[in-house]
Parts: C-alpha cells; structure tokens; sequence
C-alpha cells in the first residue's frame, strides 16, 4: 500500500486495532508539524518533546473512540498538542512560582493575575448561554471539539464555528479594552 495514499481515517482504525505501524505512520505524518507547533507554545526542546510525545500518546489511547469529521488528524492532533503544553506550562509556571524568592513572588503578580482570568470569565459569562458553555468546555476545561459536542449534542463543526466565532469576539474586547 502506497503510505501516502492512506487516509487519516485508515490510520486511526488501524491504530484502533493495535497496530503500532498504523501510529508509526502518523507520527511521520504529522510530528514535524506538531513540532513546529509545539515551539510556538514552549520554551525549551525537552518541553516540545513531551508536548508531542504525549500529543502521539493520547492519539493512541483514543484511537478507539476517535471520530475525524475534517477526514484529517491534524486540527485533532493540534488541539491535543495546545491541550499538553497548556498543562505542561501550568505546572512549570507552579513550580518555577515556587522557587522565586518571596521578594519577587508578590501578592500584586497573583492580584493582576486573578484579575485578568475573572475579566476573561466574565466576558464567556456574558455569552449566549450555548456560547458560554462551549467556550467554557473548549477554552476553560480543555475539551476537544469532538468532545464538547459529544457533551452537548452538537456537531463538532458547530462547535469549532461557535468557539472560532467567540474566540473573535473575545479578541475584539481585548484589542479594545487595550487601546
């Protein structure tokens, strides 16, 4: 079989399955993509590493239950890799909050901080009630799409379409509220 004819869809089932072939195949596809992304997100190389390792971990856990309504697994795979370097980064910034100096760890950072997530809480809170609860699952929780819309009974392109929409809202307020 030619490999690059195979479709994402193929992949995933044969992952499903318990072919690791079928996962050596993906990581091929899509790690140096992941990769490149996963820069973008973290700040040294082991971090990108885990970040995408853990982005082909999950991909293999999931293969079972993992639908692709894009008939590709890169948008999955990119929300996956956001979702592990979003909580790689929450723990490095705990610890590394733990090592500084009490001089520089003042009330004031964590004051601005709370601030800043109640003012983003509140703008999702004032969303339509569907809206809210989407980005609140998407934005706040980490779920994926297929996951958000499996919890609310839509389908994931109204999903990604209501997050794309509000996350544009969002930056609106932001970019205003700045300048």
């Amino acid at each position: 079989m030619d490999v690059s004819a195979e479709t994402d869809e193929a992949i995933v089932r044969g992952m499903a399955s318990g072919d690791r072939g079928a996962l050596a195949r993906a990581f091929d596809r899509y790690a140096a993509t992941l990769t490149r992304y996963a820069w973008a997100l973290a700040d040294d190389r082991q971090d990108v590493e885990e970040i995408v390792q853990d982005a082909f971990l999950t991909l293999w856990q999931r293969s079972a239950t993992l639908e692709l309504p894009a008939q590709t697994l890169l948008p999955w795979l990119l929300v996956v890799c956001r979702n592990h370097a979003f909580n790689a980064g929450r723990k490095r910034i705990k610890h590394r909050a733990d090592e500084l100096p009490e001089t520089l760890a003042t009330p004031g950072d964590h004051e601005e901080a709370a601030e800043r997530l109640r003012w983003v809480r509140a703008e999702i809170a004032a969303l339509p009630d569907l809206d809210r609860r989407i980005c609140e699952l998407c934005l706040l929780e980490g779920h994926s799409y297929a996951e958000a819309a499996a919890m609310l009974g839509l389908s994931v392109g109204a999903v990604t379409q209501r997050v794309s929409r509000n996350r544009r809202r969002l930056k609106k307020v932001v970019m205003h509220d700045e300048h």
